[in-house]
């Protein structure tokens, strides 16, 4: 799926990964396009003055940006930043394309890259120095239109993990310390890495509401008063984080596991049963047999390949395409043709089953369904499992060490939610180090849109040294 590059944190993405990633652009352009929101292109760089602009904003990235300071042997004279997030490189330009209510709504969606400098450990694709991915920024009139558009895109980021990639995910708003810098609210869709006992952050979409317009003086003419009115802003962005997501909550000991909806190859086609006694005619006649195979179960709406190399055995082949976690593989042989049939084993359990060769790609079809379906109830099973709801903070911690994801009472103050972190983690060796891993605190993943229960006047907040009434229940577990 990848390869590394000779930069720390920088990775190649392999035909196998990006394949995923186009799946994924393919029904989100779709979508967004039916909502009205065109597709544009901002450059990569953004000035020193346009960056520092908006201070409370930057200061979260600031860290994190790469600069450009030279070229060639001269020093710029002023440094150019290469885009974290481009909410101050095409804010300007906002503010000179609107100026009537009759510009807005005004809704632009670019696909790029960005940089972020990460100076923690870089994994692939969940944390690297470039990545992939859509953002989204749209300005309106007024704030229910923006308040609703917010929610519009959060469905499809979920629609995303659950539809395509069988992730189930938690809907919600970020608490306050969580909430994207310069945001009047955050919502996030959250999933779990069961192997590492883990949320995982899997898209946002903010609604900015007039903090960037009044930084950046994104007006219009209101036709009721006469007067300038400061727009509502939203922005959101979905990443190439979702293939790691993917590899971490499905894969196994064999490889990757691939949900058929983004798998570039639904089925391969693995000739078999030739020998050395096997005449020139008879491979020819099997490897033509595949081949129409192939194009029957293309025809019939199915993403299927053939592997046709005669340097490798059929054995191998098995064990190559099961790593690689193609959903299918279909088995051909002499036999299998004179019996009008085709044997199918599917990667996700290894079930293996005879089928005959004129329902094949009706069969196929559903199996890719059922599989889809089986992916997605694994994925919940597993995470439910460790999903407790707890009042208390010891119940709180040991569930932490069991590798759950914990609903608690929560005031949703941040200091308060400072000291759940610190005091959640494991410090057995140096206090002062700085806590990471499998041994770091609680951080809050979400407020759930969906409470699992009504807060009662006996609920206190989750730590226990907090005299605050809760809020809310909140997600909170060790996060990546």
């Amino acid at each position: 799926m990848i390869d590394y590059y000779d930069i720390s944190g920088c990775y190649i993405l392999r035909p196998w990964s990006y394949s995923i990633w186009e799946h994924i652009r393919n029904y989100l352009s779709k979508e967004l396009k039916k909502l009205g929101i065109k597709d544009g292109y901002f450059p990569i760089f953004v000035s020193k003055s346009a960056l520092e602009r908006e201070k409370a904003h930057i200061a979260d990235f600031a860290p994190e940006v790469a600069w450009v300071t030279h070229s060639g042997g001269s020093e710029l004279a002023e440094h150019i930043a290469v885009r974290p997030t481009s909410e101050t490189a095409m804010y300007p330009a906002y503010a000179r394309w609107i100026q009537s209510h009759r510009d807005l709504p005004y809704r632009l969606n670019q696909w790029n890259n960005v940089v972020r400098w990460e100076f923690k450990q870089p994994q692939p694709f969940l944390r690297t120095r470039e990545f992939l991915w859509q953002e989204g920024h749209t300005a309106f009139r007024t704030i229910e239109e923006a308040d609703e558009e917010v929610l519009q895109i959060l469905e499809l980021y979920a629609y995303i993990y659950e539809e395509l990639l069988a992730i189930p995910v938690i809907k919600g708003r970020k608490t306050e310390k969580e909430k994207f810098a310069g945001a009047d609210y955050t919502t996030t869709v959250e999933a779990y890495v069961p192997a590492s006992g883990r949320g995982i952050q899997g898209a946002t979409s903010h609604h900015l509401g007039q903090n960037f317009s009044k930084m950046f003086e994104i007006v219009y003419d209101d036709p009721d008063t006469q007067e300038k009115k400061y727009v509502y802003q939203n922005s959101w962005g979905i990443t190439t984080r979702t293939i790691g997501v993917m590899i971490l909550v499905h894969g196994d000991d064999r490889g990757l596991v691939l949900p058929p909806r983004v798998a570039d190859v639904q089925a391969i086609v693995v000739p078999c049963g030739i020998t050395a006694s096997s005449t020139p005619e008879e491979r020819k006649a099997l490897m033509d047999s595949c081949k129409q195979l192939v194009d029957d179960l293309v025809k019939g709406g199915i993403r299927a390949e053939g592997d046709y190399r005669d340097n490798y055995s059929p054995g191998w082949k098995f064990n190559h395409w099961e790593l690689k976690g193609v959903p299918i593989r279909v088995e051909l042989g002499p036999k299998d043709m004179s019996r009008g049939e085709v044997v199918a084993v599917r990667r996700v359990n290894g079930d293996k089953r005879t089928i005959k060769r004129e329902a094949v790609a009706t069969e196929l079809s559903a199996l890719l369904e059922q599989t889809h379906t089986e992916m997605f109830e694994k994925a919940i099973k597993e995470r439910d499992a460790r999903l407790s709801l707890v009042n208390k903070w010891e119940d709180f911690v040991a569930a932490l060490e069991q590798k759950h994801i914990l609903l608690a009472p929560f005031c949703g103050d941040i200091p308060c939610e400072d000291r759940i972190k610190g005091d959640s983690a494991k410090t057995d060796d140096d206090p002062t180090a700085e806590v990471k891993g499998p041994a770091m605190g609680a951080k809050s993943l979400c407020i759930p849109f969906k409470q699992p229960r009504d807060l009662t006047k006996e609920d206190r907040c989750i730590h226990p040294a907090c005299n605050n009434k809760p809020k809310f229940i909140t997600l909170f577990g060790r996060s990546y």
